[in-house]
């Protein structure tokens, strides 16, 4: 009997700018069950193809009103065929394989119902390992839809109690669960637009007569939104968004299903998300402007397609959802949707701009300052309009200012074409740090007398512009990889050569950001440590030599309660045992408690009890506390 199917919408390329987007449709022959208080009214903390920091969210997250242990529905009949015990992730997962192909998720549970829990505990013991992933058979755990299969909770990477639930096909992709028509779910809200920013794409582009990225408020009417006044611009331009989206019943932010973009009424860019791809849901950084999320920690939506953009769900019909202002005004409307079919738009008119008269004026307290946005390398200095001179490889070139503004000379030069070393500038030698060109879709190793950086065909979304350095700071080597700004697709492997130094099985690698340091581990050959990284940035080499911290809550016949905690590499393993047999203990890394859960609850726990703790350098705490 056929459940739910979604029909896919044909490619964007294929449709006329006049053409209105096909929606994809849900056929429900066999409703699905909302898997929280079915029939009574619900709300949301999360909606699918929200943007997370690291991440796309896959399903809905359904407010359990800050409490653990509401009954969870099956959503529709059909067989368990997989269970996760996880300690980071989904936590507690069930995943329901239906009739129709397709898969129901259950994350973040307290604990799991009847005879599955049972058996999952048995599981445990037999393993002897807290976290498990198991796969079973369509005759071990027959349900109907309606059983109660578990109790919800707050375990993995939850940040409050709730239920993420997940809907997905045959082929594994997540599909939007509101697409299924759940009563339970009201929304007559619109999205709300925050901000709009509109970023230079190309070396001849200015906003506002200059080169860069420049963002602004809307004021709203209804659900209307607009810019005070049009904004000057040239060239070819990138717009992203500020947004987000409300549901009844529910102060939290979240994602927007369906954003367009119209340019004199015309289609030319679509953005639906109504199914992710697992395997690419961690690209986020096609999506939201990254050196934003990174510093401000604020996701503005990239309302463009670039080169190393790889996600399906949206395709641009014109130049790639870029705009292009040459002689004319563009009026721009874009369009943002909910999964209810609230809409808000945002207007706002491009104006090409006229020639700009320079200002020469000098201006002392300003500052040199150099970037590289996208391919270009941007110097601005305080020298007001006047040549300076590049070195690249011993070879001097005078350059003008590409413009002039406030007394500032912007240089702009493409590094497609050329990278200098150097620059004598009217406040002295500039130097600039970018140690190589590294294509993007290739396999590629870049070598230096102290490291080696090793790329593969995925690890780039574009070019990077790789700067490398190394410094002591407070008797520490930092060894600077990269612009932390600057996203990887896929980890790279790395390999440092210390000089200054002692090689030693104690020192791991570990990443600074600034606000804690982010063990990375790595290997020791022959006087040189290996280790990969997802992230580019400051790199240090430290010992953690401290062993964890194991603090007694109670520990008696009933049951033991520790919290444990490291200093530095973090907690890597834990294993109890009472009378040299294993006991489970359950482990909440937000909150770094360990609890004791028996096989047999009506046995004591007496005899000798002890609890191994190791940190991710290899030190070692051990309890041991004779129970009566």
């Amino acid at each position: 009997m056929l459940g739910c199917t979604v029909v896919a919408h044909a490619a964007l390329s294929q449709l006329s700018p006049d053409k209105t987007l096909p929606s994809p449709k849900v056929v429900i022959s066999e409703p699905y069950l909302f898997p929280i208080n079915p029939g009574s009214q619900n709300a949301l903390t999360g909606t699918m193809g929200e943007l997370r920091s690291t991440h796309l969210h896959t399903g809905i997250d359904i407010r359990t009103n800050n409490m653990t242990g509401l009954p969870v529905r099956a959503t529709q009949r059909g067989y368990i065929n997989r269970v996760i015990v996880g300690t980071y992730g989904y936590g507690h997962a069930i995943f329901i394989k239906h009739p129709d192909g397709n898969e129901s998720v259950y994350g973040h549970l307290d604990r799991f119902n009847g005879k599955l829990g049972q058996f999952i505990l048995k599981k445990q013991y037999e393993k002897k390992s807290f976290d498990i992933d198991l796969e079973l058979k369509p005759d071990q755990f027959p349900i109907n839809k309606g059983d109660t299969i578990a109790f919800s909770g707050n375990t993995g990477g939850s940040a409050g109690p709730h239920l993420h639930f997940e809907i997905r096909d045959n082929d594994n992709h997540a599909l939007n669960p509101l697409d299924f028509k759940f009563t339970e779910i009201n929304d007559v809200l619109a999205p709300v637009i925050q901000k709009i920013a509109l970023r230079t794409m190309n070396e001849g582009a200015r906003i506002n007569h200059q080169f860069g990225r420049k963002e602004y408020v809307p004021y709203k009417n209804g659900n209307d939104y607009y810019l005070a006044q049009p904004v000057l611009a040239t060239g070819k331009i990138g717009i992203e968004l500020l947004a987000y989206d409300r549901t009844d019943f529910s102060g939290f932010r979240c994602g927007i299903n369906e954003i367009e973009i119209r340019i004199d009424s015309q289609r030319v860019f679509i953005q639906k998300i109504d199914k992710v791809s697992f395997e690419k849901n961690r690209q986020i950084a096609s999506i939201v402007d990254y050196e934003v999320l990174k510093t401000r920690g604020v996701r503005f939506n990239k309302l463009y397609r670039e080169d190393g953009n790889q996600m399906t769900f949206y395709q641009p019909l014109t130049d790639h959802g870029f705009v292009y202002v040459t002689d004319k005004k563009r009026q721009v409307e874009i369009r943002l949707t909910d999964s209810y079919g609230n809409t808000s738009r945002l207007h706002l008119t491009l104006e090409p701009q006229g020639e700009e008269k320079n200002t020469t004026t000098f201006h002392s307290l300003l500052s040199t300052r150099q970037s590289v946005e996208e391919n270009i390398l941007k110097l601005t200095v305080p020298c007001g309009q006047r040549e300076i001179t590049f070195f690249e490889k011993g070879t001097a070139q005078q350059k003008n200012p590409t413009y002039v503004r406030g007394g500032e000379a912007v240089y702009l030069l493409n590094m497609f074409n050329s990278i200098p070393d150097s620059a004598q500038t009217c406040g002295g030698m500039i130097r600039f740090n970018v140690q190589d060109a590294i294509p993007s879709g290739i396999r590629y190793t870049y070598y230096s007398d102290w490291a080696i950086l090793r790329f593969t065909p995925e690890s780039l979304y574009d070019t990077l512009y790789l700067e490398q350095s190394k410094r002591v700071v407070n008797e520490q080597t930092i060894y600077s990889l990269g612009n932390a700004l600057n996203p990887l697709r896929t980890e790279i492997n790395v390999t440092l050569k210390p000089s200054d130094e002692k090689s030693s099985s104690r020192l791991s690698v570990y990443r600074n950001t600034g606000r804690y340091y982010e063990y990375l581990g790595g290997r020791w050959d022959n006087g040189a440590i290996q280790f990969k990284t997802k992230e580019l940035g400051d790199f240090v080499l430290m010992a953690d030599s401290v062993a964890p911290l194991v603090h007694r809550i109670r520990c008696n016949s009933q049951s033991a309660w520790f919290r444990i905690m490291d200093n530095l590499s973090g907690i890597d393993s834990f294993q109890a045992t009472i009378n040299g047999e294993w006991l489970l203990m359950k482990y909440d890394y937000k909150t770094g408690i360990l609890q004791s859960e028996k096989l047999d609850n009506s046995k004591l726990l007496q005899g000798d009890f002890e609890l191994k703790v190791t940190d991710r350098s290899g030190n070692e705490r051990v309890y041991r506390q004779r129970i009566l």
